[in-house]
């Protein structure tokens, strides 16, 4: 019998294209970069499943063309890269990689926090170019950590993970979103109101996914209400934050400082903001483990071979 044909737009991590390679006909042979608007259109018009990632914009149009497709496996937890309406319309099934990443995610946030408040990028730098003088009592003061107030805007899976590690630093968590959250054991997080939240925080975290109520969620009111003392962490989505905003207030102080994994206008970033000494910027390495991008692979074949099997799809989203 002929293998199902399966078009991969990103090249995918070793044990995953064996798996694939062993299991189905690919089109192309995937690489690191994006691929260009033809070679999307001729996948989409001739796999019968396709593997995508958030930064393949998936639109009706594309869809129009995908004649023979019957399954979208996106790479990501976050699916707002695909228009569902138009895959539900013609059949398509959408999915994603749920719970995977999520302590990948929150691990990284707290990287993104300690890095930025207590200066670990800017003090690796300065060792790197040969100029420390040694140790004096007065040298890059950062912030403490431990014991201060820690937000958390949306309070899902990765939101929740990241409150569960608060609880190493001593620091009590608010959060805003949905109010019905069960507490661990012992711990309290106390839901607040979304300005309350920013009003309150020491450290603010995002996890919220895009979508139109979330977009420049923090914009330049919600940033004018944040302490001077507070810092800001992303890793959800890049247009949560209104970036312009972000800078001006980076620039003028009104808040201490920002680290940040995804960009707005995500793989450009703000030119302002990357001459900053008071951010920390990723390139977007909230999954980057080996661990979690094997697993998200496997968990969309596992979507692809349950939907070209007939079967109900275990992560679908449409």
């Amino acid at each position: 019998m002929e293998r199902p044909t399966l078009y991969v737009t990103r090249l995918l991590p070793r044990p995953v294209l064996d798996s694939i390679l062993g299991q189905y006909r690919m089109l192309t042979e995937p690489t690191d970069l994006p691929p260009k608007e033809e070679e999307l259109r001729h996948g989409f018009a001739e796999a019968q499943a396709v593997i995508c990632t958030l930064t393949d914009r998936i639109d009706a149009s594309l869809l129009s063309q995908a004649k023979r497709l019957k399954i979208i496996a996106n790479y990501a937890v976050g699916y707002n890269n695909i228009d569902l309406a138009a895959a539900a319309q013609r059949g398509i099934v959408v999915t994603n990689t749920p719970d995977v990443l999520t302590d990948a995610t929150a691990d990284l946030t707290w990287g993104l926090m300690l890095a930025l408040m207590r200066r670990i990028v800017e003090g690796d730098a300065w060792v790197r170019t040969g100029t420390w003088p040694g140790w004096t009592p007065t040298q890059m003061l950062g912030a403490d950590v431990s014991g201060k107030t820690l937000g958390i805007v949306g309070m899902g899976r990765i939101g929740q993970a990241v409150a569960q590690r608060a609880a190493g630093f001593r620091m009590p968590v608010i959060y805003a979103g949905r109010e019905s959250v069960c507490n661990p054991p012992g711990i309290s997080w106390v839901w607040r109101s979304l300005d309350e939240v920013v009003a309150e925080s020491d450290c603010l975290s995002l996890h919220v996914p895009l979508t139109e109520s979330t977009r420049h969620l923090i914009d330049r009111r919600k940033l004018a209400l944040m302490k001077p003392t507070a810092y800001l962490i992303n890793t959800s989505r890049g247009p949560v934050i209104d970036e312009s905003a972000l800078v001006s207030a980076l620039e003028a102080r009104t808040i201490a400082g920002a680290g940040l994994d995804v960009y707005e206008h995500e793989p450009t970033v703000h030119a302002r903001l990357r001459s900053l000494p008071n951010v920390v910027l990723l390139p977007h390495l909230g999954s980057a483990t080996l661990g979690t991008r094997v697993r998200m692979g496997f968990i969309c074949l596992d979507n692809i071979a349950a939907v070209l099997g007939g079967r109900p799809a275990p992560n679908r989203v449409n």
